[in-house]
């Protein structure tokens, strides 16, 4: 992962992002919190107690308060090869001060660390011959039986693609096909792979939201969630 890409974007990364969704008349603020939310929604189909969760590629901390709201009880670690995009996360959120800078295609704590793994949009800037390399880290810090969840734009989606094309911090991102996620989390020894597809509605359409969890299926949403487990 491009330390220096990161680093340079991470002062003016909220209100870019802000620009580049404007079209779907929904704040940074909407898609952080609906990852969390379904992320509760995951762990608790699956009956893990999730006290130790790890954000990989965690940037200025967006995810942070839905973390704390949705996972109170959980000690959450921020990770990111940005140093400069954690050293924002702790001025907005200080009271979350447990962070890891990722450094030499290692993410520094022990093996068996965390009951959870989160990934938000962060795989489609890693260079794809890297997966599998970051797939198989991210399983040695979970603990057997710990979940992964990995969260994805939807290269299927026209709107998704357009959104990625003309945003600046998008400008080296390469799309993932869900089956092709899958598999390459299955490659390094994650097991009973998911796929569900969210996001279908705008927010002119908000009232056809509650129906977005029967649509989990249907490979049309602006964004999925991939997830497996450690055996």
């Amino acid at each position: 992962m491009d330390k220096a890409e990161f680093d340079r974007f991470a002062d003016a990364y909220e209100d870019q992002h802000r620009e580049n969704i404007a079209v779907t008349g929904e704040g940074p603020e909407y898609f952080a919190e609906y990852k969390i939310r379904a992320l509760r929604e995951i762990v608790n189909r699956a009956c893990i107690e999730a006290k130790r969760i790890c954000d990989f590629g965690s940037g200025i901390g967006n995810s942070i308060p839905y973390f704390q709201r949705y996972f109170p009880e959980t000690a959450l670690t921020s990770s990111d090869v940005s140093e400069r995009s954690l050293a924002l996360g702790r001025q907005r959120y200080p009271e979350a001060s447990n962070c890891v800078l990722i450094e030499n295609d290692r993410i520094p704590v022990e093996a068996d660390s965390f009951d959870v793994v989160f990934s938000a949009c962060v795989f489609h800037h890693i260079p794809h011959g890297e997966h599998l390399t970051w797939l198989q880290e991210l399983h040695r810090i979970t603990r057997p039986g710990g979940l992964i969840a990995i969260f994805e734009h939807n290269p299927l989606n026209p709107l998704t693609v357009h959104a990625v094309n003309t945003c600046p911090f998008d400008e080296n991102a390469r799309l993932i096909y869900a089956h092709d996620l899958a598999k390459r989390m299955q490659a390094v020894g994650w097991a009973s792979s998911r796929i569900q597809y969210n996001l279908f509605f705008p927010r002119v359409l908000a009232r056809l939201r509650p129906f977005e969890n029967k649509l989990g299926w249907l490979p049309l949403g602006a964004q999925y969630v991939a997830t497996a487990r450690k055996v």
